[in-house]
Order: structure tokens, then sequence, then C-alpha cells
């Protein structure tokens, strides 16, 4: 037993270097946002269709990811994954090399491309690492141990790339170009490349694909059959939207000037506003270890319920907070340490969110399935579809910043969405279809 353990220790490093790549990637479209809007002068829901690009993948990919573990395993879905995702950064590169005259959205197209491509990668990394790693440690508490570490470090990836970002970047100007963030990128094309020639020469068990061919009865249920299930899927699909919203708009309201026309923000430098919104995904990570600390005591219910009704009030209180009043907090810096930043209290707030999203995850997740049975792993392929909420919302979100002229107006997309979470944790949750068989 000690000998297996040792023989995975590599394989088991590399998936949790692609957890944190799944969060590096997928958050590289924050900063990249904002040089796209000063470049291209886009208008705030531009700013989001990089975001939604990435997102938006999952619902072509979501159930194919999911038949590619089943006929080809893990080890060559992720290497498939690896190399769409090095594909796709490569081709975020390529825009940033691009000239243009004003005017023209030639590279920002190529630049939305390769964020399109790069959403397929990660949802078929995303399809990958859980299970593997489950699998790797023996599945029991082994296993479930080393997915919530991968997921820590998921979100230490996720603190460190507005941070790095807005130190690479520096100070955004009509000057600032996506060439700019080729740092990010190349540390992005370095891990895809050293983890893909390490999968490629690692063995690894296969315990869940398809070695033969069976017959199976076409079954007249399914995870859809189920109310708690559908209303699941749609909590998963609106708590993804306001997990990126938060930061994406924190992030915007930060960096924009607070001169000229439409939405005006703080006109804070970038490298700061960085550090303030890393400061959102650290929360997320202390959220999640003491999400899973307490999750033997208390129930996905109960735990979905109070962060809920804490966020909501978190958002009524950054919504409402005048911009004039401020506090000094604590921020994560980019020489990784910790310091202090002013900010208004209602940013503050909304960064304190990141303790509330941390968890909903898990617990629409656990409460969703429960009582699925052999349904489950169909329902997970259909969560991955709707991780596309995650593209969509903040495209609502920045449309609502452009109508109403505020960042903070905008908010109330994230509170109606935090909402809904709320009563699918009171109400919509329960199994209302047990007579279904489920073995």
């Amino acid at each position: 037993m000690t000998q297996q353990k040792k023989s995975y220790l590599l394989p088991i490093a590399m998936m949790f270097a692609l957890f944190a790549m799944i969060s590096f990637v997928t958050g590289l479209t924050n900063p990249l946002g904002l040089i796209v809007k000063e470049q291209f002068n886009a208008p705030n829901w531009m700013t989001q269709l990089g975001n939604a690009a990435n997102f938006i993948a999952y619902a072509f990919m979501g159930l194919p990811a999911g038949i590619m573990l089943k006929k080809i395993g893990y080890k060559k879905t992720a290497l498939i994954a690896v190399a769409v995702g090095f594909i796709g950064v490569g081709i975020q590169f390529i825009s940033g090399q691009l000239s243009f005259q004003p005017g023209e959205f030639g590279p920002f197209w190529v630049y939305l491309c390769g964020a399109f491509v790069s959403g397929f990668s990660m949802c078929m990394l995303n399809a990958v690492v859980n299970p593997m790693l489950n699998t790797l440690g023996g599945g029991g508490k082994t296993g479930n141990q080393l997915i919530q570490f991968g997921g820590s470090l998921n979100s230490i990836s996720a603190t460190i790339v507005p941070v790095l970002g807005g130190y690479l970047i520096g100070t955004i100007s009509q000057n600032t170009r996506i060439s700019d963030a080729n740092p990010a990128l190349f540390i992005a094309l370095g891990i895809f490349a050293v983890v893909f020639i390490v999968l490629a020469s690692m063995s690894i068990p296969e315990p869940h694909m398809d070695h033969a061919e069976k017959k199976e009865t076409k079954d007249q249920y399914g995870p859809m059959s189920f109310r708690h299930f559908l209303l699941g899927t749609v909590a998963i699909f609106v708590y993804v939207g306001v997990e990126v919203g938060i930061p994406n708009f924190v992030n915007l309201f930060l960096t924009t000037s607070s001169t000229g026309e439409g939405a005006l923000g703080l006109g804070m430098d970038t490298a700061i506003a960085g550090s303030i919104v890393g400061t959102y995904w650290f929360l997320m990570m202390i959220g999640r270890l003491f999400g899973g600390a307490l999750g033997a005591k208390f129930s996905s219910k109960i735990q979905l319920t109070t962060v809920c009704c804490f966020a909501l009030a978190f958002l009524l209180i950054g919504m409402f907070a005048p911009v004039a009043s401020t506090v000094n907090m604590p921020v994560f810096k980019s020489d990784i340490s910790f310091g202090m930043a002013e900010v208004p209290v209602g940013i503050m707030f909304f960064i304190l969110c990141g303790l509330c999203t941390s968890i909903m995850w898990g617990g629409i997740f656990n409460l969703a399935v429960e009582g699925l049975g052999k349904y489950t792993a169909m329902a997970s392929g259909i969560f991955m579809i709707m991780v596309c909420g995650g593209g969509i919302l903040p495209l609502i979100q920045g449309g609502v910043a452009d109508v109403t002229g505020s960042y903070t107006a905008s908010f109330w997309v994230i509170f109606v969405g935090v909402a809904y979470m709320l009563f699918y944790a009171l109400v919509g949750c329960k199994n209302v279809n047990k007579n279904i068989p489920t073995e």
C-alpha cells in the first residue's frame, strides 16, 4: 500500500498543478478584460466577452468530456486537455502580437477565440482532476482529502492571478496592450508543457474506462427527472456567475477612471486593485478550508442557507454604503505578503462575499445529487454544462452597468442570483421524486 502511494505521488502533483491551472487560465480573463476596455475603448459588457467565451465553452464540452473519460480514460483525456489549453493560451498570446488601427477589433476577436479554446481545455480538466484525484487516493477519506487539497490550490492560484496581472500590467492607459500580459501567458504555457511531458510518461489507473461493449436498456428516467436536481442545475448556473461577477466588477469599479462617460470608477492603480481582488479569492480559500472542517458537523443545507444570508447582507451593505466612507482593509500583495489598502466600505463587503461563495458549489452539488443513485455520473456531466453561467451572468451584469451608468447598481444581478440560491437551500433542494428507482 505504501509503495502504491509513492508510485502515484508524481501524477498527484500533476493533478494539483492542473487544479491550479484551471483557476489561473480562467482568472486571466479578468486582467485581460481591463486591457480590452482601454485598448479597444470597449463598453463594460464587452470586457466580459473573454470570460464569457471561456465559460460558454463548458456548454459545448460538458457531456463530451464525460464521454471521453469513459472511452479513452483519465490519462488521454488529460493529455488532450493540456494540449488544447496550450493552443488556447497560445492563440491569446498571438492576439497580443497583432497590429491594428483605431476602431479595428481584429486582435480582440483573436483573443476571444483563444479564450474559447481555453474554455474547452478547462472543462475537460475539471472533468478529469476531481475523479482522478479520488482514484489516485484510493477513494474514501484519502480521495476526498486530495480533492480538498486540490481545491485549496485552485483558490491560491485564483488569488495570485489578479495580483500578478495587476503587477505585470501596471497602470492601465490607452497604450496598454494584451501583450503586456505576456509573462502571465508564458507561465501558463510553461506549466502546460511540463505537465504534458510528465503525464505522458506516467502510468495511472483507469477504473472507470469502458474496456468492453455493454448492452444497456434505455432508461425512461434521468437526472432531469428529479425536480431538486433540475432546480440545482439552475443554482449552479447562477452560482458560477455570482462567483465570477463579484471580483470582475469590483476590479472594473476600482480601475475605471473617475472622469469621462459611462459607469465611473475610482481610477485606482491596477496593482493595488489586483491585490484587493486577489483577497476575494484568498478568502474563498479560507472559506473552503473551514467549510471542509465543519462539513462533518453541519449539513450542506444549513451551510448553504447560512452563507447565502450573509452574502445578501454583505451585498446590500456594499451597494448602499457611501463611496466616500473608506476603511483600511488587509490585502494580499504582489510580493505574496499582506498589507493594507484604503477602500470604500462597500468594496470591503463585496470582497467579504468570498467567504460565502467558497462553499456554495459543494453545497449545491451535494444537495442536487442527493438520492440520484445511478444517475449521479450523468448529473455531473450536466453540471459541467451549467458552468457556462460564469460567462452569461457577467455579460448581463456588464449590460446593467452600461445602462445604469453605475457599477454598484450592477450588483443587483448578483443579489438576485444569491437570493435564488437561498430559495434552493430552503425549498428547492427537497427530493420530491423518491418514487423513481435509482438502483
